[in-house]
């Protein structure tokens, strides 16, 4: 299958829209699968020279994201660039397989680090800066004097890059509650200061929020006329208590702002969703990523469908389905069940991305079940 007839963005931008597509868009998301196995020098051998671009095109599937050259979805920043006034310096020092990130503020130092996994191609906090209530007044004034701006070269970069593969599209600050317990303060710490502080945790929540104002005019001016809010919802650490109290006023607010601007979200929710099924269409979004159904997720696919109803579903297809533990038979049916189930509103991929063991050709495979399949 060669891309070469093939124009993604017309029929992405469709989807969104609600009109009329003849073919669904499959989106496989093999960034993750690439860097690693380029780094541990296991790409296939025909793969060996090329770049990420070339083996999409190789496989037959669209592109959604692009990361620069190298393909680090890891980057903190890509399209929205933040610098910083005041006083406040933001700097990172890497040692080793550490990356540690300082914050300097005429109110103190907050100090973080990031730990590379084996291949250095992820990361994870295994220190926050956040350590103790006290320290919330630092980070505030971090936040308050961030000045952020969108990198318009880049943005032209990706476009020429991706041409007809895909439409630009990128993920870009959380919400505050989410950057609480991913960035700030870890999930532990966030919990207990609720608990303890409710009333502290609520001002730094608004201010936070307020905080975020210039990047959402920013996100409502800039060309990109999809955006991801990449929050990595998981309803264990996001039970219900927590996604009505502390999500979905804020998501609510954003659509709504990014809507009236003419601008389609989605939402990145790849973790386990049942018990948030019954409210995962209350803040507006126009589509789902990476809701993972079973055998990988908690969900089924009829589960899935039955709470999203005509919202987009972006992905569906749990990534082990791509392992060698799987058969093709097995990835064939789920596949087909999941077009039938959700087409027109998908643009199929895999939830969340094939991991790097992954036997790349079954991505070819889809690509040949998607051309068979007729959109009704």
């Amino acid at each position: 299958m060669q891309f070469a007839n093939q124009d993604f963005c017309k029929k992405i931008m469709a989807t969104f829209k609600k009109e009329k597509v003849d073919k669904i868009v499959w989106q496989p998301r093999i960034e993750h699968w690439y860097l690693v196995n380029k780094v541990r020098g296991t790409l296939p051998e025909k793969y060996k020279d090329k770049d990420l671009m070339e083996i999409y095109d190789d496989l037959g599937a669209s592109v959604r994201y692009y990361f620069g050259p190298s393909g680090d979805e890891t980057l903190p920043e890509t399209y929205i660039k933040h610098s910083y006034k005041n006083g406040v310096n933001v700097r990172e020092i890497e040692e080793n397989n550490n990356i540690y990130i300082i914050y300097d503020t005429p109110l103190g130092q907050l100090k973080g680090k990031r730990t590379l996994g084996e291949w250095g191609t992820s990361w994870h906090y295994t220190e926050f800066p956040v350590k103790n209530i006290s320290d919330l007044k630092i980070m505030e004034y971090v936040l308050k004097n961030t000045v952020v701006r969108f990198d318009h070269d880049f943005y032209e970069e990706a476009k020429n890059k991706i041409g007809k593969r895909g439409i630009i599209q990128f993920y870009f600050d959380r919400s505050p509650f989410q950057n609480c317990m991913l960035f700030y303060m870890g999930v532990e710490n966030t919990f207990y200061a609720l608990h303890d502080y409710p009333k502290r945790m609520k001002e730094f929540l608004r201010i936070a929020e307020d905080s975020q104002d210039q990047m959402y005019e920013i996100l409502e001016k800039c060309p990109a006329p999809v955006l991801n809010f990449g929050e990595n919802i998981d309803s264990h650490i996001d039970p219900p208590s927590v996604f009505r109290e502390y999500l979905i006023p804020y998501y609510r607010k954003r659509v709504e702002q990014l809507h009236r601007a003419g601008k389609f979200c989605h939402i990145h929710m790849d973790g386990s969703l049942k018990p948030l099924l019954p409210f995962i269409n209350e803040a507006g979004f126009d589509g789902i990523e990476a809701a993972t159904p079973l055998p990988q997720g908690d969900v089924t696919l009829e589960e899935l469908k039955e709470a999203m109803g005509d919202t987009i579903l972006l992905d569906g297809i749990p990534a082990i389905l791509f392992l060698p533990d799987y058969s093709y038979e097995e990835l064939e049916e789920f596949t087909n069940k999941i077009l039938r189930l959700f087409s027109p509103n998908l643009i199929l991929g895999i939830s969340d991305e094939p991991p790097p063991p992954s036997d790349i050709e079954k991505v070819r495979f889809v690509s040949q079940i998607v051309e068979r399949f007729k959109v009704e």
